[in-house]
């Protein structure tokens, strides 16, 4: 008979559950479907990063031995020869460190030779090759490496008669402090920083919404005389004011921890670069970000009709906002077009690379801002009509 009732329980739950399209969906289908979708874009990124038939590196070059031309114009390098005049070897490095250029690399006269005849056991100096890169742009840093591996698989045959970049001391990387600092806060914090903020508004709203419709407490407020549209822009309110201060609380302690996260005790790293201003405009950014995400999550938290269920249906929405928050780590630099600032979520990506980079504009930002604002006040409008639907606040 215990067995039976067990049996009996275990059907009328399933029965339930796979009577339920929308359980079905979002607890078994889209889980499976978006994380393919993250994992298929998260590997085609990485491809595109690490391997590119078309890297063809600018770089500029002196006193290039005569028989590497080709070598190297096979490998994809494009090489501007300069002369040997202090003037056009700063003129040169300026436009690597303005990451224009990617290499400068500087042979001595008559390498060819002087590498042949070396004596290892004579004690001099070695002839030296001099190859200078920018460690901020991706692209000189791969030049860099292709360059050096060239070089030493030369410098192998020859026994190891000359060295590259011998003087420890010799400033071959050209990248600045601020270029460091934003190349590695524009690849990592606006992820890190849209997760925060979104785990913050998950916390919240699905409790406040789905789980008063389950307690039975929002019945009670909806016979208030207050109307339902002001109850529903007061919860958006309220809600984002929570999501900001814990995603605030998260960013602060993401901020404060990513020089030991990321290994950056080198004395390139500064995060004294960035003035008032650039806090201010990303503090702008995250709350109209943070509103974008407390109005979605309501959506979708008054549709449900437990808590279990919101929280069933947001978790394919954190997925997109990862899928989204990912999309920093790629490309050189911020998006231009203001068309790309008029997509809620990813703009607000974009606007914080822009902002970590340097590359933000008043227009971006603004187009960011009331791209946000008009998705919450369309969201608080259809939240406010969700409010005043019988069959969606009080339906089984």
């Amino acid at each position: 008979m215990k067995n039976n009732t067990i049996i009996t329980m275990m059907k009328k739950e399933l029965a339930r559950f796979f009577g339920d399209s929308r359980m079905v969906m979002t607890t078994i289908l889209l889980p499976g479907l978006m994380i393919f979708v993250l994992y298929s874009f998260m590997g085609t990124a990485f491809k595109e990063q690490l391997t590119s038939d078309k890297f063809e590196p600018d770089c500029y070059v002196l006193n290039l031995p005569e028989d590497w031309n080709e070598s190297l114009k096979k490998q994809g390098f494009r090489m501007k020869h300069i002369a040997d005049s202090e003037k056009e070897i700063d003129a040169a490095k300026k436009k690597i460190q303005e990451q224009e250029k990617e290499l400068l690399v500087i042979f001595p006269k008559d390498f060819m030779q002087a590498a042949g005849t070396y004596d290892i056991a004579s004690g001099k100096k070695a002839p030296e090759v001099q190859v200078y890169y920018n460690s901020a742009s991706k692209d000189s840093s791969s030049a860099y490496r292709a360059i050096t591996e060239f070089l030493d698989q030369f410098e192998a045959s020859l026994s190891n008669r000359f060295d590259i970049n011998a003087d420890k001391e010799g400033g071959y990387d050209l990248a600045t402090k601020k270029d460091i600092t934003a190349d590695m806060f524009s690849s990592m914090v606006p992820f890190l920083l849209l997760i925060f903020l979104y785990s913050g508004c998950i916390a919240v709203a699905p409790e406040s919404i789905a789980g008063e419709k389950e307690k039975g407490t929002m019945a009670a407020l909806l016979i208030t005389p207050v109307k339902r549209s002001h109850i529903a822009l007061g919860k958006i309110a309220a809600l984002s004011l929570i999501g900001v201060l814990s995603g605030a609380s998260s960013a602060i302690g993401t901020l404060a921890s990513l020089p030991k996260l990321m290994n950056s005790d080198q004395p390139g790293f500064d995060q004294g670069v960035y003035q008032v201003s650039d806090y201010a405009l990303l503090a702008v950014v995250i709350i109209s970000t943070a509103l974008v995400m407390v109005t979605l999550i309501s959506l979708v938290s008054a549709f449900a009709r437990t808590l279990k269920e919101a929280q069933t249906y947001v978790t394919p929405i954190m997925i997109i906002v990862m899928l989204v928050g990912i999309t920093a780590m790629f490309g050189k630099d911020a998006k231009t077009e203001l068309g790309y600032y008029c997509i809620p979520l990813y703009n607000s990506v974009q606007s914080m690379v822009g902002i970590f980079s340097f590359q933000s504009s008043i227009a971006t930002i603004l187009t960011t801002i009331a791209t946000n604002l008009v998705t919450t006040g369309l969201g608080a409008f259809i939240l406010a009509k969700m409010f005043d639907s019988e069959y969606v606040m009080f339906h089984k």
